[in-house]
């Protein structure tokens, strides 16, 4: 791997532009679960192992309807989960690769833990493709409204995933609120704010050359990140643990973790 290493911090250096491509691997380090598979999530939620109930059973608008106490017991905990760890080291070993670069950098992720924006990289250059659980809207959709998380403070019965204290409501109609996110089976989730930032990199991309993209931990069971990096039709670093094998001559395998291909690119780039 040494030597590939190597060849992405060359690759690096020669770029005129970065973008963070980052799917559920890049959180890992920080201590969070990925939900890799039906057996990491239930090890992550026993309570919803002991129901049988999938991760696509959780994420699902439906659960919202049918049983919104346990719904908001699963993004109550996540949001609780997201505020209170702190991100990696890695998070600042790609700012200080980017502060060399004369484009800069900017990020597309699946993630919706806010924590690129909470390790101080510039919110008005992340794209968000998945929405962000630090933003609500009305569960019915009554309007166009997306507005901040910051004043739900959920309380949660951990051992049976159960929101107990009141559900967030709608600014406009007062109905249930809930997370900005793209669920599964979902036709309510409010994109436009995901469409701005998608403007923003856009016009991004055009004003840069020779941009160079790193992904990190984004695997193929929900592939939106690898194949929008794929779309760029440039060089690829790729970090991934299991799933790192790449087909274009120009791009790079990384077979390790978030943070420790990172850090093994920045500390070469030293």
């Amino acid at each position: 791997m040494d030597s590939n290493i190597k060849r992405a911090a060359e690759l690096i250096s020669d770029a005129g532009a970065l973008v963070i491509t980052a799917g559920a691997g890049m959180g890992v380090d920080s201590g969070l679960p990925d939900f890799r598979g039906t057996e990491g999530f239930w090890k992550a939620y026993p309570a919803l192992a002991k129901a049988k109930m999938r991760f696509e059973q959780a994420a699902c608008p439906d659960t919202f309807q049918s049983n919104p106490k346990l719904a908001w017991g699963f993004y109550g905990h996540r949001l609780d989960l997201y505020r209170n760890t702190q991100p990696h080291l890695g998070f600042q070993y790609l700012q200080d690769m980017a502060r060399h670069i004369e484009g800069g950098i900017f990020v597309f992720t699946s993630n919706v833990d806010g924590h690129f924006q909470k390790s101080g990289f510039a919110p008005n250059n992340i794209v968000e493709c998945h929405g962000s659980i630090h933003h609500m809207q009305c569960q019915q959709a009554c309007n166009l409204q997306i507005w901040e998380a910051t004043e739900f403070i959920p309380e949660i019965d951990n051992e049976n995933c159960l929101l107990t204290s009141a559900f967030p409501t709608c600014l406009s109609c007062g109905g249930m609120a809930r997370p900005n996110i793209l669920m599964f089976g979902d036709w309510n989730w409010l994109d436009w704010r995901t469409e701005q930032q998608m403007a923003r990199f856009n016009e991004w991309l055009d004003s840069v050359h020779n941009p160079v993209v790193i992904e990190i931990g984004a695997g193929t069971a929900i592939p939106s990140v690898r194949r929008f990096g794929q779309s760029l039709k440039v060089p690829l670093i790729r970090i991934n643990p299991t799933e790192a094998c790449v087909s274009r001559s120009c791009d790079i395998s990384l077979n390790t973790g978030a943070l420790e291909g990172i850090k093994a690119i920045a500390e070469q780039l030293i």
